[in-house]
């Protein structure tokens, strides 16, 4: 990977839902990191930059406490003003060698690299440390976009050799097969942060990261 400082990327990648108050999305957060996620991105399309500031800050505040590592969703000046783990960058938000360039070699740089393998070849090539693929199936948040197929999992491990990320749709039916497709992590929104009790379907996705690397059998639901 390109960032020498950086681990190895796997595991459950919370990723932020729209709507909720600071309060209410804090203690969400921290339920989903009691749970074991191991990686928080906070996306937040709201306008009011004083207001994300804050939160990312609390947000930091969170991941540091549970060992696990915050990235901004496609708010590369809000990154590094609150000093998070990384950025995430989608097509059109921004230059990814130069994201790459002003994060240095110690922070999270990923792409979204929708169902384009070739994307994903490009970004590995402009520095970054895991490339996402999605929508991996139907998603509520991303109802229009474009279906990955699972093949790509496995063409990023084998011929770029770098983590890569599922998103769209992910659930407590389907988590597994995406595993076994060979995904790294598992971006998940709706079926997280809407769970009646959102640390114990954290350490259910968790459970599932353990298991393979194990080789314990799999079942098809958590």
């Amino acid at each position: 990977m390109a960032g020498s400082a950086v681990n190895r990327l796997r595991g459950l990648y919370a990723i932020t839902p729209d709507g909720e108050s600071p309060a209410v999305l804090l203690d969400r957060v921290g339920a989903a990191l009691r749970g074991g996620a191991a990686l928080v991105q906070y996306r937040d399309k709201g306008g009011d930059d004083t207001r994300r500031a804050e939160v990312a800050r609390a947000l930091l505040i969170l991941c540091r406490r549970f060992g696990a590592r915050l990235l901004i969703n496609d708010d590369l000046a809000l990154a590094l003003a609150v000093g998070a783990d990384g950025v995430h960058l989608g097509a059109g938000d921004g230059d990814l060698r130069a994201a790459r360039s002003a994060l240095g070699t110690g922070r999270i740089l990923g792409a979204s690299c929708y169902a384009e393998f070739e994307r994903a070849r490009e970004a590995v090539a402009a520095g970054v440390d895991y490339v996402a693929f999605g929508a991996v199936f139907a998603s509520p948040t991303k109802p229009l976009a474009v279906r990955a197929p699972l093949s790509l999992f496995a063409r990023c491990r084998d011929e770029l050799r770098l983590p890569s990320c599922a998103i769209g749709g992910i659930t407590s039916v389907n988590a597994a097969s995406l595993l076994a497709a060979g995904a790294d992590m598992l971006a998940v929104v709706s079926d997280l942060f809407e769970a009646p009790d959102v640390s114990t379907r954290a350490a259910a996705y968790q459970h599932l990261f353990e298991d393979r690397a194990h080789g314990i059998p799999q079942s098809t639901t958590l």
